[in-house]
């Protein structure tokens, strides 16, 4: 975790305090004692996002919450996190979490039978791409406390595990990952963990799931060997950006990758 601008860690705590009220830009940078343009700067710096933009985040977050938590209507909850159209809402909900508020909302039952169908997976390999013309990135992940789960990792085009990431993977436990044939371009590495013993809201909520996130971006160039990436799960920190996508998409993205393969499809031909 940087140490760079640590009194960021008292506006990240002023905005979870705060977060129904407008928090405009010159608010934020008031209560850091900084003009706006320096408090952005340093703020982006340090956590590689606007401070609006992890605002809004934020915001998302907390309809995530009220979906489950309440039975406000749609409309209602995005007026609670400061959106005026329903449509507008719904937009940037569905672009950011992976699944319309309403589907989001009921989504507890699909997603235990997906967390029970992942338990229950005796071979997590995919399919290798046929021909690779692009970079591989491989590594190791760890945790820094016990853990026994499954782990979504995945590579953003931002820092933040928002939207579809641009390739990811589940793996069964801790132990090495590796992305095949990724483009040239610029990756954020970032993972969660989902303990066996979790319920559906545990992960549709992930308050508190292990998780790490790469500080610097990853750089991939033609030709050129990305670094070996080493990462561990830590708890959650102040600092760390909400997980807005779905992880129940994730998990049922990589289910049907995995019964998609050439051998799934032979198995199930060869059933009489």
């Amino acid at each position: 975790m940087s140490d760079r601008y640590p009194e960021i860690d008292e506006v990240i705590a002023y905005i979870h305090q705060n977060i129904y009220d407008p928090l405009p830009l010159s608010r934020l940078a008031d209560y850091a004692a900084y003009s706006p343009f320096h408090f952005s700067r340093i703020f982006k710096e340090r956590m590689g996002l606007s401070p609006q933009y992890f605002v809004s985040a934020l915001r998302l977050q907390k309809a995530k919450d009220l979906l489950i938590h309440t039975n406000m209507s749609i409309r209602d909850i995005g007026l609670e996190i400061g959106q005026q159209s329903l449509g507008t809402f719904t937009t940037r909900f569905t672009e950011r979490v992976g699944v319309t508020p309403s589907h989001f909302r009921n989504s507890a039952q699909q997603a235990d039978s997906l967390f029970q169908t992942l338990h229950n997976l005796n071979d997590w390999r995919e399919s290798a791409p046929a021909i690779i013309t692009h970079q591989c990135i491989e590594g190791t992940i760890e945790a820094d406390v016990p853990f026994d789960g499954v782990i979504l990792i995945g590579l953003f085009a931002k820092p933040i595990p928002e939207g579809m990431p641009l390739y990811g993977t589940l793996l069964p436990g801790l132990g090495t990952f590796r992305f095949t044939d990724v483009k040239p371009g610029i990756y954020y590495l970032m993972a969660t963990s989902v303990s066996w013993g979790s319920q559906a809201k545990d992960f549709l909520l992930p308050h508190t799931t292990l998780r790490t996130r790469s500080r610097e971006p990853i750089v991939v160039e033609p030709f050129t060997t990305v670094p070996y990436q080493e990462v561990s799960l830590y708890e959650p920190r102040v600092d760390d950006p909400p997980i807005l996508i779905s992880l129940p998409v994730l998990m049922g993205n990589f289910i049907s990758r995995l019964q998609s393969r050439p051998e799934a499809a032979a198995g199930k031909a060869s059933r009489p």
